[in-house]
């Protein structure tokens, strides 16, 4: 079943101070120069055709007065939320305030009774693989909420909302979102969220005045190494660019089809799980993340391809948040002290170019060591910074389309995308709704995998983006997800025992 097209609340278009020029390449996205707000920033500019989704379950049927009323109140009164993108006189992309109604980014789907009566989590799923083919109205502010109000096996009522990358990158997103929420056992605080992340590694470990000339020189050594990983991943990156590419495995993108439909699914495993694999291995629950992925993708190919047992190393970017780590609670007191301009919601990511290994091992644990073998190379090199400022320079002097190009070929070159965010540790209320789940993932890169991690109370969820076309058995790659972590769990379990028995 397809979904139908999608119907808004109200219909009546909305109205903004924008001018249509000739036919220049600007879209018909023209304003004066005084009615325009800030550029719209090189890394927004190159994520031109990205989108964010972020599906949310919730534990009552939706109020949608409330949610229109909180969405207003809350969301949009954020600047880029409420403004839209337009040309200035010298072609440059610039933000553009214009006037929200919260009604016209309410969009409640004409779905077919029979299909959501016979399987509702396949009719949202279905529809959610709908928008990554329908374009977004770019006369009104690029964000938009799609509602279910009919349960599935996971919510009473479900909200996807489609948010433009240029408005955000996940991190920043993840936590304006949050910022909308309100703890469910006390609506009057933010929810709690887990302690700021903590830099690691020789560097940031100076030695004390007291300490000895071989821990000075051990520190010292420790620069060394990072200059030459550094160079090392900077010649990777430009070699990825020029020539390298991936092997092509059952992962990589067939269909070079302009339009991809993307298949979006999730599944919930236990954090608990990951946390105690994360104990037992004496590594971070990113490296256990890691690890359950080489165990799935493993997995998948060797059923999939009938292949013999060998080893193919394939490459993952890995998107890396660049901003200064600010809480949840300091950043809506900025926000309400007036000085919201000081938050940094828009894109500001580098990447990692992350070797993903399949192959079989007897021992589930192997996954988890050399994930943090091959993650603790990565936190030894300033290869995101890297990425980062290259992207930055690269477009300023060669432009959009030269700098998206190149953007684009190092992403072909490259099979999956993979990223992990951590969500709050208790409950959280969005608009009075509740919510059983976030499971945010996106479409508009080349790869046919992208792989999201979300972590929310005592679940994590995994969430992927697939070619629909490629992917005909997505759930199946689910459930090796699921039983991959099963395994490792076991088997750390068993190394427990051991060591108790030692």
């Amino acid at each position: 079943m397809d979904a139908a097209a999608p119907s808004t609340l109200r219909k009546r278009p909305l109205s903004v101070r924008t001018s249509t020029s000739d036919d220049n390449g600007t879209d018909g996205r023209t304003s004066p120069d005084d009615e325009l707000g800030e550029p719209v920033s090189p890394s927004a500019r190159l994520v031109e055709d990205f989108y964010i989704i972020v599906v949310i379950g919730a534990a009552t049927p939706l109020n949608i007065p409330a949610l229109r009323a909180g969405i207003e109140a809350q969301l949009a009164r954020y600047p880029h939320f409420r403004s839209i993108q337009v040309t200035d006189k010298d072609g440059n992309l610039r933000w553009a305030p214009t006037t929200v109604n919260v009604e016209d980014q309410l969009i409640c789907p004409a779905l077919a009774p029979a299909a959501v009566a016979a399987d509702p989590d396949k009719a949202v799923e279905d529809y959610v693989a709908s928008l990554s083919t329908l374009p977004m109205d770019w006369s009104r502010p690029l964000w938009e909420f799609h509602l279910f109000d009919f349960p599935t096996s996971e919510a009473v009522a479900t909200v996807a909302i489609r948010v433009h990358h240029s408005l955000g990158d996940g991190m920043s997103l993840l936590t304006l979102l949050m910022a909308c929420t309100r703890s469910a056992a006390d609506p009057t605080r933010l929810p709690a969220m887990p302690p700021l992340p903590t830099r690691t590694g020789a560097i940031y470990q100076r030695p004390r005045p007291s300490a000895g000339a071989l821990a000075y020189l051990s520190w010292l050594w420790s620069f060394i190494v990072l200059a030459w990983h550094t160079a090392v991943d900077v010649v990777a990156f430009f070699a990825t660019i020029l020539c390298l590419k991936d092997p092509h495995t059952l992962f990589k993108r067939v269909n070079h089809a302009e339009s991809q439909r993307k298949r979006i699914v999730h599944r919930s495993l236990s954090l608990d799980d990951v946390k105690f694999v994360k104990n037992a291995m004496k590594c971070t629950v990113n490296d256990v993340l890691v690890g359950v992925t080489y165990a799935a993708l493993s997995r998948y190919y060797f059923r999939k391809s009938g292949d013999t047992d060998k080893e193919i190393r394939v490459r993952s970017i890995l998107l890396v948040n660049l901003r200064p780590t600010t809480s949840l609670h300091a950043c809506v007191n900025m926000i309400e002290s007036g000085k919201g301009s000081d938050v940094k919601w828009g894109n500001k990511l580098g990447f990692i170019i992350l070797p993903f290994f399949i192959g079989k091992h007897s021992d589930p644990l192997d996954y988890v060591r050399k994930a943090k073998k091959v993650v603790d190379r990565k936190k030894s090199s300033l290869e995101v910074v890297f990425t980062h400022l290259a992207a930055e320079v690269i477009l300023k002097i060669f432009g959009l389309k030269a700098a998206a190009a190149i953007f684009h070929r190092m992403i072909s070159h490259t099979t999956i995308s993979f990223s992990n965010m951590t969500g709050p540790v208790e409950q959280v209320e969005f608009c009075g709704h509740p919510v059983v789940f976030i499971a945010p993932s996106g479409y508009g890169p080349p790869e046919a995998l992208t792989v999201n991690y979300q972590s929310y109370v005592n679940t994590i969820m995994v969430n992927l983006a697939l070619d629909e076309a490629q992917f005909p058995d997505c759930h199946e790659l689910l459930d090796d997800f699921a039983e991959s972590l099963a395994r490792i769990k076991d088997a750390a379990s068993r190394l427990g025992k051991q060591h108790r028995k030692a």
